[in-house]
């Protein structure tokens, strides 16, 4: 049975946030009030969409956008961590679940040469008007209150699963690889013997720290590694891996 990388992408797989990077195709990098104020919270992606409508009104093309995108950088050893899965096919499978969007992942893996490293990219659908705008939709709708109108990642992982295994794929262990909020609803989701990686000095470690805290000794949880690199990752993989 094949191992399962999930990743998120912000400041997981690259070291910045790709929604906010994008401001600096801006010629002041800077958002007018009116639209910087209109942010709420859960609502993430409606925000992203004045925000791509303003840089549209700006007669910034989707070439300029794309280069300013292309140059965020990614995590130290993500990259050697996907050229190991790229090489390892047969044994790992790698999806990204993200709040960020179709575009930017896309044009981001590509630069990178490291797009056949995922087979699956699970993200706000997103693409270019006729006019030149980007406009961005929510990825899906969902009951979970713990999560963003738009995304629950604990959902896209479960169905992710169930259409694996619909289609005689089983995991023998799933690595949960991320930093945020949003990644503890999916965390809470995998099995004894899976391994969930927040990132050191992120939301995600506090958070799993604080409820560990709670629960106490014996409860059967998957393991957490904290992580700095992807390296420290890739240690993890290759322990797992038949080589």
């Amino acid at each position: 049975m094949k191992t399962l990388l999930v990743f998120d992408f912000d400041h997981t797989l690259v070291d910045d946030n790709s929604d906010t990077w994008v401001i600096q195709c801006i010629p002041d990098q800077c958002l007018p009030d009116l639209v910087k104020n209109s942010c709420q919270k859960g609502r993430w992606t409606e925000y992203m969409g004045r925000v791509m409508s303003y840089i549209g009104d700006q007669d910034i093309s989707p070439d300029t956008i794309r280069s300013v995108m292309e140059t965020i950088p990614f995590t130290d050893g993500m990259i050697e961590l996907l050229t190991f899965i790229v090489s390892n096919k047969n044994d790992i499978d790698c999806i990204i679940i993200s709040d960020s969007n179709t575009v930017f992942i896309d044009w981001i893996l590509q630069v990178a040469g490291v797009q056949d490293a995922v087979d699956q990219v699970f993200t706000n659908p997103a693409a270019f008007d006729e006019r030149g705008y980007m406009e961005i939709e929510c990825y899906h709708s969902h009951q979970c209150s713990q999560c963003p109108v738009n995304l629950c990642k604990r959902k896209v992982l479960a169905d992710f699963l169930a259409g694996q295994l619909k289609g005689g794929v089983e995991y023998q262990r799933t690595f949960y690889v991320g930093d945020g909020g949003n990644d503890l609803c999916p965390s809470n989701s995998l099995r004894e013997g899976d391994v969930v990686f927040p990132r050191k000095g992120y939301t995600l470690e506090r958070l799993l720290s604080r409820q560990s805290a709670q629960q106490g000794e014996g409860s059967s949880n998957p393991r957490v590694v904290e992580w700095t690199s992807g390296k420290e990752i890739l240690m993890e993989l290759k322990a797992c891996v038949p080589l």
